[in-house]
């Protein structure tokens, strides 16, 4: 998969995700979403899977995630109920797809 491609092979896997809801999709999103929150924070090597509306814009939309590491996120991303929702949010949302944005931390001092 090419989202695994320039992953660190140890460590962490960070991210957010980001999406923007179709005018009046925005409380269907999210309860979309709060659905798969539950299922993502059972995984074994799921951290964290937080959830946020911008205050700014209640249809714009951030998932913050961490993976224990490469291995949990290729899990993760595997799950057939994230293909599940993901098929459904490309319904409500304007981007084609969640825009992915992995990070990297700063180093500890």
């Amino acid at each position: 998969m090419d989202i695994l491609k320039n992953l660190p092979d140890s460590g962490a896997i960070s991210l957010i995700a980001e999406f923007t809801a179709r005018p009046g999709e925005g409380d269907v999103v999210a309860e979309l979403l709060a659905g798969l929150a539950l299922k993502v924070r059972a995984e074994a090597g799921n951290v964290a899977f937080d959830c946020y509306r911008r205050l700014e814009d209640a249809d714009k939309f951030v998932v913050y995630e961490i993976y224990r590491d490469k291995s949990a996120f290729e899990i993760h991303i595997g799950a057939d109920y994230g293909a599940v929702f993901n098929a459904r949010l490309r319904e409500l949302i304007v981007e084609p797809n969640s825009v992915l944005t992995f990070l990297t931390p700063l180093a500890k001092g």
